[in-house]
């Protein structure tokens, strides 16, 4: 009740600090996801479009991914606003009995989606998003995404409202599209230049044929699907980025020929950033070989004091069968011996973790014990930085994310229309979290409950441009061992009470 009561003061204050509290310019809001895009690629040469659209308008030069920093989650952070304690997705992929005992599941998935508002009531997603709230009063809606994520945005479109959600290939409701359209191309490309054009094209020649809705979304596979193949900053890496670049300049140049770009404020944001794998750890083997009783799939659900463990690139979910006390202490004291692990989070209070709530992850369906693998500031063969450890999916060389390293959690944001600023790189720091209570301000929505995330009225054009205070602090736990100690650490800053996650890392320190 304190977390929200504070989430409403902040809301309101934000309100009352901008000039546009009482008059708001753009009539529709456009957000386009770059998947996985670093914002240290957007320059003039790679993508000039983007690069423009930030120099015509605000580039948020220390914006941050939710922690973990992986595609699900942030795709609801963006679509809701609120954190994965109240959202409910604390990963891509989850171990969820009651949606599957013996498999871990991806949490967009359709069938998994259907399933979990049929054994929750609806509550798949446990916060409503801005689609829906716009739905419930009868605005329309568009969203359009090459991958899967797209349908937490709006799974449920509402056929009088005429909204209407394309999904890799699929879309809601059926015949929201143009037969002649065609389909969406079946195989996987990199980069995915086809597959993204298509999408495109399903949102500007499909579900904008009567015109721009108050509210849509783009979500583009690239430059994520390249980055992993390869990885950041590699030839084909590049090449993705140039096709998403063209994808923003086709959305542009649609809202500029329907008339209404001078009334569109358009948000261009990315889930995540990307690192490269150093070096991958098969860790259920690990554990096998330690003593531990391990699952990741099978044809029988796991025994009480078995582990479960679910990987995620840069993270791994370990839910501890019954909760057994003895069991995830001597899980615990296995990572924080290890060389690969980086920051510990664990449900209930363990020397040296972090509680779950740190991030935000306390949802009552998180794992018993959460760890975000190593990282460095080291360079892959393109000369691009961030390397971390990994999970046993991919091998080293290739890029993934999901780790607390800062190339993970700094990701891509650029606003620009006639609710702001010109030209302006701002270094306020600013979340994922934060770019759906922004929205819907600007198009004058109200969440019955506060959203977590704050309103960026700095950005505002209009008003006088005043920053929040902030700071940045360090969180630390240890913990002495026999022949050494664990110790690992948060870099946070605050900005008028939001908390961003900078980065963390960890290690033991033999004596």
């Amino acid at each position: 009740m304190l977390r929200a009561c504070l989430a409403l003061l902040l809301l309101l204050s934000s309100l009352a600090g901008s000039s546009l509290a009482g008059g708001k310019r753009a009539e529709h809001v456009v957000l386009i996801v770059c998947d996985g895009l670093r914002p240290d690629f957007v320059t003039p040469e790679f993508m000039p479009v983007l690069h423009q659209l930030a120099t015509d308008g605000v580039f948020f030069e220390k914006h941050h991914s939710q922690f973990p920093s992986m595609t699900e989650v942030n795709g609801t952070v963006l679509a809701t606003g609120v954190l994965p304690s109240r959202s409910g997705i604390v990963a891509n992929k989850e171990y969820r009995p009651e949606l599957s005992a013996t498999e871990a599941v991806g949490m967009e998935k359709p069938a998994v989606v259907a399933l979990g508002d049929q054994v929750t009531g609806g509550r798949h997603l446990m916060a409503p998003t801005i689609a829906e709230m716009l739905q419930k009063i009868g605005k329309r809606t568009a969203i359009a995404g090459t991958k899967g994520v797209a349908l937490l945005h709006n799974r449920n479109p509402d056929p009088a409202s005429k909204s209407a959600t394309v999904f890799a290939g699929a879309v809601l409701p059926k015949g929201a599209l143009d037969p002649a359209l065609g389909g969406i191309p079946i195989e996987v490309q990199f980069p995915n230049s086809d597959a993204d054009a298509w999408t495109t094209r399903a949102l500007i020649e499909g579900l904008w044929t009567d015109g721009v809705p108050p509210f849509s979304v783009l979500w583009l596979s690239e430059p994520d699907y390249a980055q992993h193949y390869s990885s950041p900053g590699s030839e084909l890496a590049l090449a993705a980025l140039k096709s998403s670049d063209r994808c923003v300049g086709e959305v542009l140049s649609a809202l500029a020929s329907k008339g209404v770009r001078e009334k569109t404020d358009v948000f261009v944001v990315s889930d995540h950033g990307f690192s490269t794998i150093e070096k991958s750890f098969e860790i259920p083997l690990l554990l096998l070989n330690s003593g531990f009783q391990v699952h990741t799939e099978g044809k029988q659900p796991p025994k009480a004091g078995d582990i479960f463990c679910v990987p995620n690139g840069g993270a791994v979910l370990f839910y501890v069968t019954g909760r057994d006390a003895a069991i995830t202490a001597r899980l615990i004291e296995f990572l924080q011996r290890s060389d690969f692990a980086g920051v510990i989070f664990s449900r209930e209070p363990v020397e040296g973790t972090f509680p779950l709530s740190t991030a935000g992850l306390d949802a009552s369906t998180a794992p018993d014990v959460m760890m975000s693998f190593r990282w460095n500031e080291g360079r892959n063969r393109s000369g691009t930085r961030g390397l971390i450890h990994g999970d046993w999916n991919r091998v080293p060389g290739k890029g993934t994310h999901a780790t607390l390293s800062r190339f993970d959690l700094r990701n891509t944001l650029i606003a620009a229309g006639p609710d702001f600023r010109a030209g302006v790189r701002s270094d306020v720091p600013s979340r994922n979290l934060d770019v759906a209570p922004t929205i819907a301000f600007i198009l004058g929505l109200q969440p019955e409950r506060p959203f977590d995330g704050r309103v960026l009225s700095e950005a505002f054009a209009g008003g006088d441009g005043k920053a929040p205070a902030f700071q940045t602090r360090e969180l630390v736990a240890e913990r002495a061992l026999t022949g050494g100690k664990w110790r690992q650490y948060l870099k946070i800053t605050e900005a008028d009470g939001a908390v961003c996650i900078d980065e963390g890392n960890g290690g033991f320190l033999a004596q």
